[in-house]
């Protein structure tokens, strides 16, 4: 039952019954019911913001413990990527030195994987700089191990031929050299003999009679045998040995090879002669690398000791005059 209320009427010094309107009734349940609601809502807005429920706080846990395993991840990728360095580091200064092999360029190596928009998926949420960086991370190791693991293959077939190979690299002298008194000059910056100024010499001179034998300095096929089309080496033999090596001897008076024809280390394929740019009767002896010309005294330790070696390398540099 509802309360009765009473105002006092100053006028008449009494106590009148208050009549409450339909309407007044209707304003006092609406401005109730607003407040309760008003405060119903902040309160859940406090609860949702401040005050985490079970569920929630499962979650968060679920959330952190994730963010641990990613960040123990991350660690463990970091040492695997250390030990593929090192790895790559034994296979470019000593596995494929010992083979003769180039290194792999570190463009290769450090090859990505994919395009732009792989990773375009794992944007847009929380902790999606940590998944990224997570997952480039093992884009990249599975890359260098895929080409570590290319290289290996390489290296293995190399080993294979490891044989073959140290039968085809030059590895003597062309001519009989053994109290090393035949070389007139050596490879680097010489006197030409004709100009009268310094060029670089691309090879070394045997100083030699004509007829003296000229040997092959590995094994390997013969590319051109003949007179040199510029005519400066004379009659020339120039062979190819595989692995990117090939041997030139100019200045020959016979030829006794052709082109296409296989030959050995040690096989005559000519005499010494004095034919082309030549002072006297001589061999003009190259090794070339990649098409390069490169120092062939580093080529005779099949012949040579370590004394006879490191004497050469003395009188290769002091300063000499070229042959041709």
């Amino acid at each position: 039952m509802s309360k009765v209320k009473y105002k006092f009427n100053k006028k008449s010094l009494t106590f009148d019954r208050v009549q409450t309107t339909f309407r007044k009734k209707l304003l006092y349940f609406f401005t109730h019911l607003s407040t309760g609601v008003v405060f119903a809502a902040v309160v859940l807005v406090l609860a949702f913001n401040f005050v985490d429920s079970p569920k929630e706080k499962v979650q968060k846990r679920e959330i952190e413990q994730m963010k641990l395993q990613f960040q123990i991840m991350n660690d463990h990728l970091d040492k695997i990527t250390k030990v593929i360095r090192d790895l790559e580091d034994r296979d470019d200064n000593i596995y494929r030195v010992i083979f003769e092999a180039e290194p792999i360029p570190s463009s290769i190596r450090e090859a990505g994987i994919g395009g732009v928009d792989k990773y375009e998926k794992l944007e847009g949420y929380t902790n999606s700089e940590l998944i990224i960086e997570t997952e480039k991370k093992m884009d990249k190791i599975m890359g260098q191990l895929y080409v570590q693991s290319k290289s290996y293959d390489e290296v293995f077939n190399l080993a294979k031929n490891k044989e073959r190979m140290l039968a085809s690299i030059p590895a003597i002298q062309p001519v009989n050299n053994k109290d090393l008194r035949r070389i007139g000059s050596y490879f680097g910056m010489r006197m030409d003999p004709f100009y009268k100024v310094k060029k670089f010499h691309e090879g070394m001179d045997f100083s030699a009679s004509i007829g003296t034998v000229v040997y092959a300095t590995g094994n390997g096929e013969i590319i051109s045998a003949g007179m040199d089309v510029g005519g400066g080496y004379g009659n020339e033999i120039v062979i190819d040995h595989g692995y990117n090596y090939q041997t030139v001897y100019a200045h020959l008076s016979r030829i006794f090879v052709k082109p296409g024809q296989k030959i050995l280390r040690g096989q005559i394929i000519g005499y010494v002669g004095n034919t082309g740019k030549s002072t006297s009767p001589h061999l003009h002896y190259e090794v070339r690398k990649n098409g390069i010309a490169i120092n062939p005294i580093y080529f005779f330790f099949n012949d040579i000791s370590p004394d006879q070696f490191k004497m050469m390398l003395e009188l290769s540099s002091r300063p000499s005059q070229t042959m041709d």
